[in-house]
């Protein structure tokens, strides 16, 4: 793979918790090209750099883009680890083919990746808390304008050094459900990790932090009666014994920590469902005193606490607004496996060298 060398380094940020989400960019990107004719081609490693774009690009009129979001972990002896990538790669090939976008060859893509990992590896963060966010993107590219998929594109991977994806850190978040706007409806591309998806929420989610909320909890488009998932989380629910996660009706986005979590739950004994879930139950679950906790799981906060939940005006505290031992033990679970410092009997980590 070619590799374009960068004549002067980027100056490192300070490490540790104050890194926040998304501010910093390493040295190095991966880039690859697709065009009808040749199909995916031009996979390389360059210097992370503005690029130019013309105005008629397709993609900044008919949002025709995907990405993921994956994390690489400094291991105790100095190695990396990424978290699942495997996982990732499919889904956002079944991403692209929901968006009429050319699927792309994996391996050559994990190549690219080990490649820039090992070639920014000094950005990785080693504080607790800290990881190296790795964003991989394909928009398209063809200049015109028109309802049509596109006939070129681009892939591109950059890297971004984080600490805590909310700024209280593990402190328990704050949702209110949203009963008036619509994320996403079975048919549609919700169960895609599209960029449309994240533009069409933005709106609620700017209402819920004026209001003093983290993130919006989606109810489905049809009914406005079961949950869904969170802005960037997909939602557990620990009633009387039992954890429940909304499934995969095809509005809802297929986490890769929401899969991990229930295979580890099922492992420990825990009696875990994957079913519709309304309001109204978790309503009464939490005034019945059957509520014992609730959390959202995703990449890019791992595993938070949800200590509150307003619903029509009215605010529900869970478990005191305190962290609950399911929270905790997939917490502990989850990051003991992705920084070395706990087993990882399931091989889900790739180990870069």
């Amino acid at each position: 793979m070619q590799i374009i060398e960068r004549k002067q380094l980027r100056e490192k940020p300070a490490g540790g918790t104050q890194l926040g989400f998304g501010h910093y960019f390493t040295d190095y990107m991966f880039t690859m090209k697709y065009t009808a004719d040749k199909g995916w081609h031009d996979a390389k490693i360059e210097p992370n750099e503005p690029k130019p774009f013309d105005l008629a690009t397709s993609i900044f009129h008919y949002a025709q883009g995907i990405f993921e979001g994956m994390k690489a972990f400094r291991q105790p002896d100095g190695s990396i680890a990424v978290f699942r990538p495997d996982e990732n790669w499919a889904r956002m090939n079944r991403s692209a083919t929901r968006m009429c976008i050319p699927n792309f060859p994996e391996d050559v893509v994990e190549e690219g990746l080990e490649e820039l990992l090992k070639l920014d590896r000094d950005w990785i963060p080693a504080e607790p808390g800290t990881a190296l966010y790795i964003r991989p993107t394909i928009v398209a590219t063809r200049v015109m304008l028109g309802v049509h998929a596109s006939t070129e594109y681009l892939f591109f991977i950059i890297l971004s050094p984080v600490g805590s994806y909310y700024a209280h850190g593990l402190e328990p978040t704050k949702l209110v459900v949203e009963d008036k706007y619509t994320r996403a409806t079975i048919g549609g591309t919700g169960e895609a990790k599209c960029l449309g998806n994240y533009a069409a929420s933005m709106k609620a989610g700017e209402e819920a932090e004026e209001k003093g909320f983290d993130q919006v909890l989606w109810l489905d488009a049809n009914e406005k009666k079961y949950v869904e998932e969170v802005g960037s989380m997909n939602m557990f629910f620990v009633i009387g014994g039992e954890v429940v996660t909304p499934a995969l009706v095809g509005s809802i986005l297929p986490g890769i920590t929401r899969k991990s979590c229930i295979q580890i739950l099922k492992d420990k004994g825990y009696r875990v469902s994957e079913r519709r879930i309304s309001i109204d139950e978790v309503i009464a679950a939490q005034e019945n005193g059957t509520l014992d906790e609730a959390f959202g799981t995703g990449t890019a906060a791992v595993i938070s606490p949800v200590g509150l939940i307003r619903y029509r005006d009215k605010d529900y505290t869970i478990n005191g607004g305190k962290m609950g031992a399911v929270t905790k033990m997939l917490y502990d679970t989850i990051t003991g496996i992705q920084y070395g410092t706990a087993p990882d009997p399931y091989g889900w980590k790739k180990i870069i060298k």
